[in-house]
């Protein structure tokens, strides 16, 4: 087994509640959550650059079981290192559960997982929790256990119904399943079904990403991400870039894919509330939000990243290490950082301004304004309710709104 190297996690007062309760740090109003990262694939897709690991990758080194022994290690941890500063660990308002794939541990070893956050940081009452999922590791009987068990919204990879744009992908699913797993987890009593895609893929034509955005409109979920192709330097798809055997992404027409994504779903009665994020009302997904507009959460599973009252640790990325660090009686902690003010203003504007809801004009300096006001002025934002909210032509220039305000 790797030998463990970590770094104590030193959380100062500033990120706590203080003995009057909730300060600066945590708490502050802010919501609470947990991702759980589950490391595990049956093949690596092309394009993924996520902290992942086939069986082959991993060998004897780290298991699914492992895994879960080492997890649960770490969520009891948590909340004993938190009591020792006097803290009692809050109810977690969302979970996540996100990889990898944890469809592949099962709905009932899922289910354990929620418990384990049960046991620790406790639930919510009316919390959100969701879970990643493979179409093709999931059935009517895997979705029924999840529901039963406590989980309350699904998130599935699509990525497109079109053959040749999974197989530029290297995704294995059948293109229709994810609708049909789509309709087994609406059966099964879950209300909120998330469908992810991805446009700009190399040999997708318009008619192909029309045809995918049918396909998850037919499946009746209520909400939608959507991401243009990214080809991340260290993956098969970049070197297959750099060979020649496929072409960059054309920035043109990720542009015109994403405004064919923005009125279709807002033809079907979506709203985006994020840049690449749309839902129904009510089906927005309220963990996701709770880190665009500056919440805590702890990060538990190899390579997760946690943050707290301004306070950010990240763990250590090798299935094996992360086991090897807990059987040690450590938290796996690679590394943390304290953001200071204008750190946590910078993240502030990136994340906010992509919010429907807006950057509020407030927490800007007089520079900051007078480019916010300019930003309106050439029409890629506007000045509402004491906020800069983009417009549709905002957002496909959001990063370059962001540029002028920081700078």
């Amino acid at each position: 087994m790797r030998r463990a190297r970590t770094v104590p996690l030193e959380l100062p007062d500033s990120a706590l509640p203080g003995p009057a309760g909730p300060g600066a740090g945590w708490g502050a109003g802010r919501p609470f959550g947990v991702y759980i990262h589950v490391p595990f694939c049956a093949t690596r897709c092309g394009y993924c650059d996520f902290n992942t690991y086939t069986p082959g990758e991993l060998g004897t080194s780290a298991s699914p079981e492992s895994w879960a022994e080492a997890y649960r290690k770490e969520m009891h941890a948590a909340v004993e290192l938190l009591a020792g500063r006097g803290v009692d660990a809050p109810a977690a308002q969302t979970v996540f559960v996100g990889g990898g794939t944890p469809s592949l541990l099962g709905a009932d070893r899922l289910v354990e997982v929620l418990d384990v956050v049960r046991d620790t940081f406790g639930l919510a009452p009316d919390a959100e929790v969701t879970t990643e999922s493979n179409p093709e590791s999931t059935s009517p009987r895997f979705f029924e256990r999840l529901r039963d068990g406590g989980f309350t919204r699904i998130s599935m990879g699509m990525q497109s119904s079109a053959r040749h744009v999974l197989a530029a992908l290297d995704r294995v699913h059948t293109p229709g399943r994810p609708v049909d797993a789509a309709r087994e987890a609406f059966a099964a009593g879950f209300e909120h079904v998330n469908l992810d895609l991805i446009y700009g893929t190399p040999g997708e034509r318009d008619e192909d990403l029309a045809a995918s955005l049918d396909a998850v409109l037919d499946a009746g979920v209520d909400h939608v991400s959507a991401y243009s192709l990214i080809v991340e330097e260290g993956t098969a798809m970049a070197r297959k870039v750099r060979r020649g055997e496929l072409p960059e992404p054309d920035d043109d027409v990720l542009a015109a894919r994403y405004e064919m994504v923005d009125r279709r779903l807002r033809d079907a009665g979506m709203a985006w509330y994020e840049v690449s994020n749309w839902a129904r009302t009510g089906g927005e997904c309220r963990h996701n939000i709770g880190y665009w507009d500056g919440g805590d959460w702890w990060g538990a599973g190899p390579g997760a990243h946690s943050h707290i009252g301004g306070v950010r640790w990240w763990n250590v990325k090798h299935p094996a290490t992360y086991s090897a660090a807990l059987a040690e009686g450590v938290l796996p902690v690679a590394g943390t950082e304290v953001l200071e003010a204008h750190d946590r203003h910078v993240e502030r504007v990136l994340l906010t301004i992509r919010l429907a809801s807006g950057l509020p004009l407030a927490e800007l300096t007089g520079p900051e304004r007078a480019a916010a006001d300019q930003s309106a002025g050439d029409g890629l934002a506007v000045l509402t309710g004491g906020r800069l909210v983009l417009t549709d032509r905002g957002r496909l220039l959001a990063d370059a709104v962001v540029r002028d305000i920081l700078e």
